[in-house]
């Protein structure tokens, strides 16, 4: 009989663990840990121990996930207050149900009316930009990535509580990393419940408006879809939904930009590049056939996906015993993929931490090395529902930035990262933005 191998790692400090390697030192803490450990290594943080796996084979076996072997009961230990039934955080039947229920509003037809109204809210918002030196452009885009998100998703652009709106947000997805995590005076935790209370005042009090509404935002969508024997979506859930999926769609796309315009302003020739296939098109506004046609942004959106992916692990739970890589892993035991890292690993990227996206053209391809190698959308049953419309938003927001803008940052400058909630510039990232004439 094989003997089954103890599980490496540590437990790290005393009650915090590994919590503050992982917040203030990501990138050297997971690099190092798996150095040392090897590919199955145990990490404690934020008062949770997982067993993290590394590689693809890993992530298929996690993220096929045959015969339902994991639940996704781990996202709820860390975000459950917050983001309580959100598409992500069900399992089974129910999360087919509700993914099937409103995949409604991510199909072709919807997404090519959701595009008109992102480009008429991309054109508001970046008239009113300002340029110069210092410009913080995570700042700008994260309130640009809210106003679109209002305006498809709600029906409404974003009113006077935009700022609150966007702190409420910030507050919930940080609080998944606070150290602390009670209802307690100054902690993350109660300013995620207070940020979590004021999302839900904000959409019930806009729900019976939408119930008998004709519109075509995501909110009036979802009150109207129903199930195969007809019936509604609760309050509740669409409010649930509306919740997670605006934080999902608002977040991810503003990280995917803050990072494709540093990239682009460290790497000027690829901003001339991607210009010059923009003005190519002449249109200013991307319609939806271009967005297949702008090749050089789709691989250099790739690749910034694959340096930073928004979210850069996924947690899920063991439902039964299993075995991996010769270690026995029992029920009940939280396990966490590291997409970060996978998109790292030298023997299948070449010069993994330089940006070159033409690693994903045709001739390279080196993302089609194994299907669960390039993952920043996730993958399996829970692959994100909103993947081609956070595509199609990034796109079109490039777009109108290259035509209208050029930018850059000084010579040697890196973009520092904040790991203590989803990968956000530290300093705002400020650039030199310039208007083109």
């Amino acid at each position: 009989m094989q003997q089954v191998r103890a599980i490496p790692g540590d437990t790290g400090w005393p009650l915090v663990g590994h919590s503050f390697d992982y917040l203030f030192n990501f990138e050297n803490f997971t690099r190092g840990r798996f150095a040392r450990y090897g590919e199955v290594v145990r990490i404690n943080t934020f008062g949770m121990e997982f067993i993290a796996l590394l590689g693809p084979e890993a992530n298929q076996l996690v993220l096929q996930n045959r015969d339902d072997l994991f639940s996704n009961a781990s996202w709820t230990k860390i975000i459950g207050p917050f983001f309580r039934r959100g598409l992500m955080l069900l399992d089974g039947d129910e999360h087919r149900l509700h993914r099937r229920v409103m995949q409604v509003a991510f199909t072709n037809a919807a997404l090519r009316e959701d595009l008109d109204g992102i480009n008429r809210t991309l054109d508001e918002s970046l008239a009113a930009w300002p340029t110069g030196e210092g410009v913080k452009m995570f700042d700008l885009l994260k309130s640009m990535t809210l106003d679109v998100a209002s305006r498809v998703f709600l029906g409404q652009p974003a009113g006077q509580d935009s700022d609150a709106m966007n702190s409420a947000f910030l507050a919930t997805v940080q609080a998944a990393t606070g150290v602390v995590r009670h209802d307690l005076p100054f902690t993350r935790w109660r300013a995620g419940l207070r940020g979590r209370e004021l999302l839900e005042r904000t959409f019930a009090a806009a729900l019976p408006a939408h119930r008998g509404g004709s519109g075509n935002d995501l909110f009036t969508r979802l009150c109207a879809a129903r199930t195969e024997d007809g019936q509604p979506f609760s309050d509740e859930d669409v409010i649930n939904h509306l919740v997670f999926l605006l934080m999902a769609a608002h977040d991810t796309s503003t990280i995917t930009l803050s990072n494709m315009l540093y990239q682009l302003a460290k790497h000027p020739e690829w901003q001339d590049r991607l210009r010059e296939q923009s003005r190519a098109l002449g249109r200013a506004h991307l319609e939806y056939e271009d967005l297949e046609r702008l090749s050089d942004m789709d691989h250099a959106m790739k690749e910034t996906l694959r340096l930073t992916p928004p979210v850069p692990g996924l947690p899920r739970q063991a439902t039964r015993d299993f075995e991996y890589a010769g270690y026995r892993i029992p029920r009940g035991t939280l396990v966490s993929i590291s997409l970060w890292m996978t998109h790292r690993l030298e023997r299948y990227w070449k010069e993994p931490e330089r940006f070159d996206p033409d690693r994903f053209a045709a001739g390279r391809a080196e993302d089609r090395q194994h299907p669960f190698l390039w993952l920043p959308f996730g993958g399996g049953a829970h692959k994100c529902i909103g993947m081609h419309f956070g595509a199609m938003e990034v796109k079109a927001a490039l777009h109108q930035m290259l035509l209208r803008f050029r930018w850059s940052v000084p010579a040697g400058y890196t973009m520092p990262q904040d790991w203590t909630s989803l990968p956000i510039p530290a300093d705002r990232l400020p650039i030199k933005l310039e208007r083109l004439r």
